[in-house]
This record gives C-alpha cells, sequence and structure tokens, in this order.
C-alpha cells in the first residue's frame, strides 16, 4: 500500500505543483473550456419529462401497458375536466357547450369525450334505468302534469305562485298530492338567494321526484396535443382549455365551477410545484452555505476556489450528460444536487489540508505540493469508491436513475480533476495572507474529544441504538402512491382525490383486454368474485336489458307529458306586474300560514312551515327597499324558479324518444373506448377499499393479476413501478457494496480497515431507514434518490479518516483535531444545510428528500466523527511502526 500511495501522491503533488507554477494558461483554458461547454449545453442539452420513460421497456407490466395504450390510445395521456354545477341542467348544458368548443380545437386536442353528455345518453338515458325508478319517474309526471303544463304557458313568479296556491288549496280540501319536494326546493332557493349565495331550482329533480343535491357533476374526457421539448408538456393544451370555458361563461363568478385533473394536469403541477420548491430551497442554501464556507475556510479567497470549482465541474458534467445521454430526466437533473454536495467535499478537503500546511510555516509552492499529494491520494480513492457506487445503477431496469448514474459517477471523476487543477490556479491569484499555527484546539475537536473521553459509552450506546434500528427494520415500507409525493394543496390533486372517493366511479381503476364477447363476459364474472372488486365494466353493460318493458313506460310517459313547450315571450316591466307579483306571493304566504295551523299533522306541514317562513322572510326584505330594488330582487327570484324550467323540459321531451338498440348501435365514440379497431374488448374493474391504503392497493393488485396477469391500469402501474424501484436500487447497491469492498481492499490491503470504512456507512443507512418509521417518511419514489449521495458522503467521510489515520499514523487523540476531521464536518454540514433547505417544500417528494438527506448526513456525521474515531482509538501495529 505505502509503494502504491507514494506512486499517486506524488503524482497529484506534481500535478497541482504544474497548476500553481502554469495558474494563468490553466485558468485561461478553464475559461474557454467553460464558455464553450456553456453553449453546447444550452443548445443541445433536452429534457424529457415523459415519466414512463424511466423504466425499463422490457419489465412485464411496461410490455402490457404498451399494447393496452397501443389498442385504446384515447386513454393514455388525458386531461380531466371536472364541472360542478348546482343543478343538473347547468351542468349538462355548460358541458355540451364547453365539448363543443374544445372539439373545434384540433391544435391543442386530439380527442374530447364527454362521457355522460351526448346525444345518444341524452336520448336514451331513461333505458338504463330500472324498470321501478321508471314506474315511480311516470308517476311523479302524472300528478305534477296540470301544474307543469299551466307554468310553461306562462313562466312567470306570479303564474308559479298561484300555482302553488292553487295546489296547497287542493291538499287542504283533502286530495292526495305529493308536494314535499317542490315545497322543501322553492323554499331552499328562496333562502339562498336571501343569503346572497344563489342556487337555481332544478325541474329535472322535480319531475324524477328527487330532492335537489348540493351539486351536480359532468366529466369531459381530453387528450391533448403534448410538447415534451417543453418543461411542461401539457401547458399550452391547458392554457386553451382555460380559454375555451371562459369563451363559455365559466368565470369564477359564474355559477358553473371548472376544474383540471387527470395523468397530464397532475404532472405538470408536480413540475411547477418541485421546481417551486426548488427556488425557495436555492435561496436559503445560498445564504446557508455561505455561512459554513466562511466558518470553515474564514476567507473570501478560499469561498470563492470552492464556488468556482463547483460551478466549472457542472459546467463540464453537463457537457459530458449532453454528449453521452443527451437529455435530463426527472431523475437525472439531479445530478446538480448530488455534484453541489461532493464536489464541495473535494473542495473542502483539499484547500482545509492547503491551509493546514500553510499553517505550519511552509511557503505556498510547498503547501500546494504536499495538499495536492495528500488530498490527491485520498480523493483518488473517494472518487473511484464514489464512481463505483453511481455506476453500480447502470445495469438496473430503472433507466431514470441509471442515466443518473452514469452523469453523476462521471460528475466524481470530473469533480476530482477540476479540484485539484483548478483550485491550485486560482490560489496563486488570491490575496495571500500569513496562516498562523492555532495553539487552541478547534471547537469541533473539542466536540469530538468526548467521544473518546467517554469512549465506552459510545459503544453501549452504539450498540443499543443499533439493536433498536434492527428491531424497527421490518417496519420500513414504500409508498407506492404517487399522489402523496405532490402538493396536496393543489387544485388537481385534490380534484383527483375527490374523484377517488366515489367508488363507482374512480379514476384509479384496473383495465383487462379480452378477445372476444365471450371471452369478455367469462373474465367478469370472475372479477366480479373477487372480495376486493367493487364492479367490473364492459360494453356488455351498455346495452339495457328489458328494453321492451322499459320503452313502454316510457311511451306512457310522453303520453302523460303530452304535447308541453315553454314559453318564450318576453316579460315586460312595470308596476302591474310588480304589483302582481306581491299580491301572487302574499296569497301564497296566506295560505300556507292557514294550512299549516289546521293540518298540523299532515305530511307535508313541515315544509309547507319551511316554505312560509322563507316568504315571511322575502316579504319583509322587499318592504325595506325602494321600488327599483324590489322589482330588481323579484326578477332575481323568477331567475332563481324559472331559469332552468326550459332546459328540464327539453331534456324531458329528448328521453322520451328513446328506441331500441343493440352494441352495433352505439355511437362510435363510445364503442371505441370498449371494443377496439382491432377487435379486443376492454374491462374496468373497481375496487372496494380506498387505494390511498398501499396495502389496500396491492390486495386490489395482485387478486385481479391472479384471473387478469395482463392487468393494466394506475394502481397496476404504482405497485410495479415502485417494485421496480425497490429491486433496482437493491440490485445497485449491492453491486455497489460488492465493487466498494474490492476497491477499498486493493487501496487498504487490510481487511479491517475496509470493514472500518464500511461500518459507519453500514450503521448511518440503518439509523436513517429507522428514522423513517419514527418520522412517518416513508421511502417513495423521490426521496430514495437520496440514497445515492449518502452512499457517497458516507465513503467519502469513512475513508478521509482512516487513510489519514493510515498514512500520517495518527491515532483518534490527534486526527480529529486534524484538517481532515474538519473538512468532513464543514462538508457534511455544507451538504446538510443545502438539502435541509428542501424540506419546505411545497412538494411532498421534494419535502421527503430533505428529510431523508438531513437525517441521512447527521448520521454520517455522527457515525464517522463519534463513533470510528473510538473505534480507531485502540492502537494499531501502525501506530508503532
Amino acid at each position: 500500500m505505502e509503494a502504491s500511495h507514494s506512486r499517486i501522491h506524488g503524482a497529484f503533488a506534481h500535478w497541482t505543483s504544474i497548476s500553481y507554477r502554469y495558474a494563468l494558461w490553466v485558468l485561461l483554458a478553464a475559461l474557454l473550456i467553460a464558455a464553450a461547454c456553456g453553449l453546447y449545453v444550452a443548445q443541445n442539452l433536452g429534457m424529457n419529462t415523459d415519466t414512463t420513460d424511466m423504466l425499463s421497456e422490457e419489465l412485464p407490466f411496461r410490455v402490457n401497458l404498451k399494447q393496452y395504450n397501443k389498442t385504446f390510445p384515447q386513454d393514455i395521456e388525458t386531461l380531466l375536466v371536472v364541472l360542478d354545477a348546482p343543478t343538473p341542467e347547468q351542468a349538462r348544458w355548460t358541458t355540451q357547450r364547453l365539448a363543443a368548443r374544445l372539439k373545434e380545437d384540433t391544435k391543442h386536442f386530439h380527442d374530447v369525450y364527454p362521457p355522460r353528455v351526448d346525444d345518444f345518453s341524452a336520448r336514451n338515458g331513461l333505458l338504463y334505468q330500472s324498470i321501478p325508478e321508471l314506474e315511480r319517474i311516470t308517476d311523479s309526471l302524472a300528478t305534477s302534469q296540470p301544474l307543469i303544463a299551466r307554468i310553461t304557458r306562462d313562466p312567470t313568479l306570479a303564474a308559479f305562485s298561484d300555482v302553488l296556491t292553487e295546489a296547497v288549496e287542493e291538499l287542504h280540501k283533502g286530495r292526495s298530492m305529493e308536494l314535499r319536494s317542490v315545497l322543501n326546493e322553492v323554499s331552499t332557493t328562496l333562502d339562498t338567494r336571501l343569503s346572497d349565495s344563489p342556487r337555481a331550482l332544478s325541474w329535472q329533480s322535480l319531475f324524477g321526484g328527487e330532492s335537489q343535491k348540493k351539486t351536480y357533476q359532468e366529466l369531459i374526457v381530453v387528450k391533448p396535443k403534448l410538447d415534451y421539448t417543453q418543461l411542461l408538456p401539457g401547458e399550452q393544451s391547458i392554457a386553451a382549455l382555460h380559454a375555451a370555458a371562459k369563451s363559455v361563461g365559466i368565470t369564477e363568478d359564474s355559477p358553473v365551477r371548472l376544474r383540471i385533473t387527470g395523468e397530464v394536469a397532475l404532472a405538470d403541477e408536480e413540475l411547477k410545484s418541485s421546481l417551486s420548491g426548488m427556488e425557495y430551497a436555492g435561496i436559503i442554501t445560498f445564504i446557508m452555505v455561505g455561512i459554513v464556507l466562511f466558518f470553515a475556510m474564514r476567507t473570501g479567497g478560499l469561498i470563492l476556489n470552492v464556488l468556482i470549482c463547483l460551478l466549472m465541474g457542472l459546467l463540464l458534467t453537463a457537457a459530458f450528460a449532453t454528449a453521452a445521454v443527451g437529455h435530463l430526466n426527472l431523475i437525472s437533473i439531479a445530478f446538480a444536487v448530488l455534484y453541489i454536495g461532493l464536489g464541495a467535499d473535494f473542495a473542502i478537503h483539499f484547500l482545509l489540508r492547503y491551509r493546514e500546511v500553510l499553517e505550519s510555516g511552509l511557503p505556498p509552492t510547498e503547501a500546494i505540493h504536499i495538499s495536492g499529494g495528500d488530498a490527491g491520494a485520498a480523493l483518488t480513492a473517494c472518487t473511484i469508491t464514489n464512481a463505483i457506487g453511481f455506476y453500480a445503477f447502470m445495469p438496473t431496469d430503472y433507466s431514470g436513475v441509471a442515466e443518473l448514474g452514469i452523469i453523476s459517477g462521471t460528475g466524481m471523476i470530473i469533480s476530482l480533476l477540476v479540484t485539484l487543477t483548478i483550485g491550485p490556479a486560482l490560489l496563486r491569484y488570491m490575496p495571500k495572507r500569513e496562516y498562523k499555527k492555532s495553539i487552541a484546539k478547534s471547537s469541533v475537536g473539542k466536540v469530538l474529544e468526548l467521544s473518546l473521553r467517554w469512549h465506552k459509552f459510545t459503544y453501549a450506546i452504539t450498540f443499543v441504538v443499533t439493536i433498536a434500528a434492527l428491531a424497527i427494520m421490518p417496519q420500513v415500507r414504500f409508498d407506492y402512491n404517487l399522489l402523496n409525493m405532490q402538493d396536496q394543496r393543489g387544485e388537481a390533486v385534490q380534484t383527483f382525490r375527490e374523484l377517488l372517493a366515489e367508488p363507482d366511479h374512480s379514476p384509479w381503476h384496473v383495465v383487462v383486454m379480452a378477445s372476444s364477447p365471450k371471452e369478455t363476459e367469462h373474465l367478469a364474472q370472475q372479477l366480479t368474485k373477487l372480495p376486493e372488486v367493487n364492479k367490473v365494466v364492459t360494453i356488455l353493460d351498455f346495452v339495457p336489458t328489458e328494453q321492451e318493458e322499459k320503452l313502454s313506460l316510457i311511451r306512457e310517459m310522453a303520453m302523460t307529458i303530452g304535447p308541453i313547450f315553454a314559453s318564450t315571450q318576453s316579460r315586460s316591466v312595470s308596476d302591474d306586474v310588480l304589483n302582481k307579483q306581491l299580491k301572487a306571493l302574499n296569497t301564497l304566504t296566506a295560505t300556507l300560514d292557514r294550512f299549516v295551523a289546521e293540518h298540523p299533522d299532515h305530511s307535508t306541514t313541515v315544509a309547507a312551515r319551511k316554505l312560509q317562513l322563507s316568504l315571511t322572510t322575502l316579504l319583509a326584505q322587499l318592504d325595506k327597499v325602494s321600488a327599483d330594488e324590489k322589482n330588481q330582487l323579484l326578477n332575481s327570484v323568477e331567475k332563481d324558479l324559472l331559469a332552468m324550467l326550459p332546459l328540464a323540459l327539453q331534456s324531458l321531451l329528448t328521453a322520451t324518444e328513446a328506441t331500441p338498440f343493440e352494441e352495433k348501435d352505439l355511437p362510435v365514440t363510445l364503442g371505441n373506448r370498449w371494443h377496439s379497431q382491432t377487435g379486443e374488448y376492454r374491462l374496468v374493474v373497481y375496487p372496494v377499499e380506498d387505494l390511498n391504503d398501499n396495502d389496500a392497493l396491492r390486495r386490489f393488485v395482485r387478486s385481479v393479476q391472479q384471473v387478469a396477469p395482463q392487468a393494466i391500469g394506475a394502481p397496476v402501474i404504482s405497485l410495479e413501478a415502485g417494485e421496480a424501484i425497490v429491486q433496482a436500487f437493491i440490485q445497485a447497491f449491492l453491486l455497489a457494496l460488492i465493487g466498494v469492498v474490492i476497491i477499498l481492499l486493493i487501496l487498504l490491503r487490510s481487511i479491517k480497515y475496509t470493514l472500518l470504512v464500511l461500518l459507519p456507512l453500514l450503521l448511518s443507512s440503518l439509523f436513517t431507514a429507522a428514522f423513517t418509521v419514527l418520522l412517518n417518511v416513508p421511502f417513495n419514489f423521490a426521496n430514495i434518490i437520496a440514497l445515492p449521495l449518502l452512499l457517497g458522503l458516507g465513503i467519502d467521510s469513512s475513508l478521509h479518516m482512516v487513510y489519514r489515520s493510515l498514512n500520517n499514523e495518527l491515532v483518534s487523540e490527534i486526527l480529529i483535531h486534524t484538517s481532515t476531521a474538519r473538512a468532513i464536518f464543514y462538508s457534511a454540514l455544507t451538504a446538510l444545510v443545502d438539502f435541509a433547505s428542501l424540506m419546505f417544500s411545497s412538494h411532498q417528494g421534494t419535502a421527503g428528500m430533505g428529510i431523508m438527506l438531513t437525517v441521512g448526513l447527521a448520521f454520517t456525521l455522527i457515525c464517522t466523527l463519534i463513533i470510528l474515531p473510538a473505534l480507531l482509538r485502540t492502537p494499531t501495529p501502525s501506530t508503532h511502526s
């Protein structure tokens, strides 16, 4: 080892001396190379934000996904437009208009499909109702037909009030009529107007004899045209969608609310939140790193040296990434974070060793020679082990991390060359100052002395904590839910979670393909029997049963309604109209009051009393305002009560035009989503449990896969991708560990010291994993990226300590007061404040990565500077040689 060390030491000592001697030429060449690299990167480095490309195409679920996407291409990369309205009429009408407008925009959208709002659904919707439900609707319409006919001839507030008055009087006379629903809904409509939160009355709900819900929802599935050359591929399409919505009257003040979610919106929102978090983290990091470097270096010149080396190394590494890979993905973009953490480590070790030699009284040329040899030998060992650690990710199925591995592994080699080439050259022109060796011990060394003084206590605590961590290890888990990584305040995330709460229409479902109607029916029967499955939907479900019986009831319904047409006469505004309205409202109030007083136990009394109180409040409000305000309020009330009547009548009349149909009669837009042009059939399987629970997700997916191994869909992709990533990291870490052990054995020529280098790494990894359980921060698709950096810093730190201990024959009591211990402390502290700022990101994945890195680096420091010196404390043969 000594001969090998001597050669490496001499080579780097000579190299750094040449860089120092010819500093001007070195810096000029570096400037030209930096400019060329910057230009090359700006013009050629691409960005691939397609997350599906991050895993190997050979994985079974990727093969199934590719086949499914080829068969049903309209279901991939979609936006889900969610429209909420206070009435079903407003929801349907607005959805129709928006869908028509989006279909006109072929520049931004491939396909637009409103699943429940089209001519076919409007005409045949009643056929999907059960026979008892159709009978109930028919009876309800038969009872209210005379009232509806009169209102449609004279759709005014006065006429409507008169109709209600007559109906209550008939009830008072003993006639059997069902008025509770209409009285309750009219009362609620008046109350919402008086409370300045108006809501229109739904006549469609009244026709069906149903209570009006708080909100009604319609969906539009939109397939946008994505531009992957842009950072946000769906940004232009989403902007076009918002513009279209505004053009059809959907604004912040309109009763209809629009939200956008779906695969594309979630991806764009995630990237926005992660970048926003990075901006805030960058500002905090810049300030904190500057403070740490000041305490480490004490001089502006050395701090500037570190920053220039980092910038130069980043440019060269980015240029390599451009040439070798051609693009960055959402994982490999983290190479910059990794480089800052490890690149700063290299520069700090070299510069602190340089200052330590200067403090001994040697001139700068000698200091460069000695520090270059000492740091170069240690940094070379670190570079080799780090590069192997990163390159170990290359053969895994996780191509996103494989690209990160090749970029970051090469970045470590670049960092070594930049630190020992640019660093010495910069020192030539940095302001010279005299460094006097400090007699007093450093504050870092004083703290570290405690672990040596109480070494038995250190051993005991380490042993107890290790046993406790091992006991917790079985609880370490991986969170497969991609939604948990995102900013939970985002509109797309909140909307998607709201849709997940609807088990019958959850966007998280599993899809199975079948080759024939017979296989489709067989698979549907098998899947429906599974306890984890709520229901299975196929194209066969879109052909209603008992059509003849239902059509008979629909024809009866049409005869009951008769030729009703809403009047289109314009309404005049005059004092006579106002007086007529007031008289009608007062008459209705008095009639309700009399009915309540004389029939206290009637089933309609509660609803009648409620409307009577609402009318009394309205009339009291009208008495307080001017004539113009009175007219305006009554006009608003009339609009609230009667505006939806024409739309509801049109929908009802259209629904009575239903005709019998078979599968071949289904609209092409519907049929193609369930029966492909190549003959495959699509089955959609909905879960019983909430798939936000990872255990429920696993049970559901595995259960379906037992029946249909080729099943695909968001739950399958999340689970299989997560397991592929976990396997990729296990494989990579095993390869890295084997490679690092071999290199350490070659470099150190000692099993004992190889184990001493690895022990802090293994302990810090164990403690970090245990803390993910205690902090309830499970591993996920984002924070697992922190592991390569923790691997690199862990090996670096312990290798520096062991290398310095061996090559300078230092016992632990002296080692902890050297520049090596200080460099390890300040390097880790620099990285720690760098990554701790990520915890404040709104993106949960980024914040989780910040927590993981902060905890991991803290444990790396503890294991390297407290536990390792205590283990090195025992005198070794090399100490006395």
